[in-house]
């Protein structure tokens, strides 16, 4: 067979007969015909270099699983990177359910309601609203930093301003979503200032947050715990104080695995609340197991500048039943594409889902008893790390399961010591030395309830030679 005649088995349309069909119905004779208004000197002459297909399973099967083992991944190696996506426990029970095709095939809108994603979608809701101690919870989101730039792009309509207050030490990547979303084509829609933040805490600088902050700030803006790990204690009350005395918002990021033991961004002053629900249940897949939310009070000012699709219950006609419904559906894009109030894109319900299901198997004892775990855990390795010669914590604030170690006084680089730790089958914290310039050597470790004492002990083994 020509290699222009090669049927393949996952794609139906390359079978001759029904190309040709296909090709009849749009009225074309050859398959460039479609790229007609392509330049001939801007197309491609001859054959892209690729390898021959693949045509039977078996063979496409073993092909892929030895590209595959190439990889070292969490199950062969110790992970201790996190940095906004880190290995936690997955009861089975959460891929069984989300693996169910009523679930895992219902991408979105009316045509599923009868398969009980609606109701799914309003429990995922209710459990987070609870641990959160908000009233009103988002449509699962892309991820935590679309959520936390939308809550931003949110507190600027409420309030009429074009400007939030960010700490200098905050996550890059989120960073650099919040300006996408904020710095839009055509110029600035609104300026993102830093504030400083204490060099031995890390703790946001609440002599500089006084003096950025104006009449124009629309929102101030934490991670709690944050990006390095450290917890705004009682400065988070303060920093809200602030926030609400220039008439701003205070909108908080926060990882929902923490609130096991820390006190809800609602408790000390959050007017919105945003974050991943990753840690609820979900596997890294390369990234990809990411689920944003913000969550408000049940203000309509806030209400009525969600983005998304919010799912309520209503009682129906007939006596004691309840329904599962969209509320203020016009709102959104969905409803107006042209009135709605801010592009509503992929969403990922499957993993809100999922989080129900995790936050309902746990239940309040469970979700305590995870939190109390990482922070015990986190806390005996980072007493094991810093106990060799030369490394230190950045840091002296209070953290939860991330925090800074300095490796200065080894005379080694992050990358030198992460190699090294390739060698014991141990993937050592974010090199953050490029990030953070000023904070020299530095690497940023994460810590869950997946690791033993004997995982924490041999990382401190291969530290101490790695730091030779």
């Amino acid at each position: 067979m020509s290699k222009d005649r090669i049927v393949y088995p996952y794609v139906p349309n390359s079978v001759p007969a029904i190309k040709a069909q296909m090709l009849k119905e749009v009225g074309a004779k050859d398959i460039m015909d479609l790229y007609a208004e392509i330049p001939e000197h801007l197309r491609l002459q001859g054959r892209l270099n690729l390898p021959e297909p693949i045509l039977d399973e078996y063979s496409l099967r073993r092909h892929v699983e030895e590209l595959l083992n190439k990889n070292k991944n969490c199950s062969a190696y110790l992970s201790f990177l996190g940095a906004g996506c880190a290995q936690h426990f997955v009861p089975a029970v959460c891929d069984e359910i989300n693996g169910r095709g009523e679930f895992l095939t219902a991408y979105a809108m009316d045509c599923y309601a009868d398969h009980g994603k609606w109701q799914a979608t309003f429990e995922y809701n209710s459990l987070l609203a609870e641990l959160l101690d908000m009233d009103v919870v988002s449509n699962p989101l892309y991820d935590g930093p679309s959520a936390a730039a939308t809550s931003l792009r949110m507190a600027a309509r409420i309030t009429g301003r074009k400007e939030v207050l960010v700490p200098k030490y905050m996550s890059p990547d989120m960073l650099l979503v919040i300006q996408n979303y904020l710095q839009g084509i055509g110029g600035p829609l609104m300026t993102i200032t830093r504030v400083e933040a204490d060099l031995e805490s890390g703790l946001l600088d609440l002599d500089d947050l006084k003096a950025k902050i104006s009449p124009q700030t629309a929102a101030v803006f934490i991670e709690n715990p944050a990006y390095l790990g450290y917890v705004e204690t009682h400065q988070a009350a303060k920093i809200g104080e602030i926030a609400r005395d220039h008439g701003a918002e205070f909108v908080v990021y926060t990882d929902p695995i923490a609130l096991g033991i820390l006190a809800p961004p609602a408790q000390y002053g959050a007017t919105i609340v945003c974050g991943d629900s990753h840690a609820l249940g979900m596997h890294m897949q390369c990234g990809g197991g990411q689920c944003g939310f913000f969550a408000t009070h049940d203000d309509m000012k806030y209400i009525a500048e969600y983005k998304d699709l919010i799912w309520g219950l209503a009682e129906t006609d007939m006596p004691g039943e309840y329904g599962f419904g969209q509320v203020l559906f016009n709102r959104t894009s969905y409803g107006s594409r042209e009135k709605g109030i801010e592009f509503t894109g992929t969403s990922t319900g499957l993993w809100g889902i999922t989080a129900a299901v995790y936050l309902s198997l746990m239940g309040p004892q469970g979700i305590w008893e995870v939190g109390q775990t990482i922070s015990q855990n986190a806390e005996y390795a980072a007493k094991q790390i810093t106990a060799i010669k030369g490394v230190a914590l950045k840091f002296n604030a209070p953290f939860f399961k991330e925090f800074v170690v300095n490796f200065d006084g080894t005379g080694r680089s992050v990358r030198e010591i992460n190699k090294r730790l390739l060698e014991f089958e141990i993937f050592g914290g974010k090199d953050i030395s490029a990030e953070f310039p000023e904070l020299g050597q530095s690497a940023l470790y994460c810590v869950t309830e997946t690791k033993s004492v004997e995982d924490i002990e041999k990382l401190s083994h291969a530290l101490r030679h790695a730091t030779e």
